[in-house]
């Protein structure tokens, strides 16, 4: 998949747990609704790719990003596209009642 892995250590610089742990071969969804998603987006976006490298092929992973960053065709489908390119097929799914916003990745 991408050919640039997100390093571990960037996200305990900034008190973030890792998205995930393992890679899913089933259908997840990756939860970037917390406080230091909201304090940081380029924070939001490496984990976002890391929950899509953690995602077995044939899957898919729903990104639920914080809302205070905006829409996230706005700052995270170029980066999801950088990475992935035609290897990942993202779509735009909703906003939550919670303000954040539910993009879809089927890799």
């Amino acid at each position: 998949m991408s050919s640039t892995p997100s390093d571990p250590d960037d996200e305990h610089d900034h008190g973030a747990d890792p998205v995930t742990d393992r890679v899913h071969e089933n259908s997840w969804s990756a939860n970037l609704e917390g406080p230091e998603h909201a304090a940081d987006r380029d924070l939001l976006v490496r984990q976002t790719i890391d929950a899509v490298e953690h995602t077995a092929a044939g899957n898919r992973v729903n990104l639920v990003a914080h809302g205070d960053h905006g829409h996230p065709e706005k700052y995270l489908s170029g980066a999801l596209e950088s990475a992935f390119g035609d290897a990942v097929d993202i779509g735009y799914v909703e906003q939550c009642g919670c303000r954040g916003h539910v993009v879809r990745g089927h890799v």
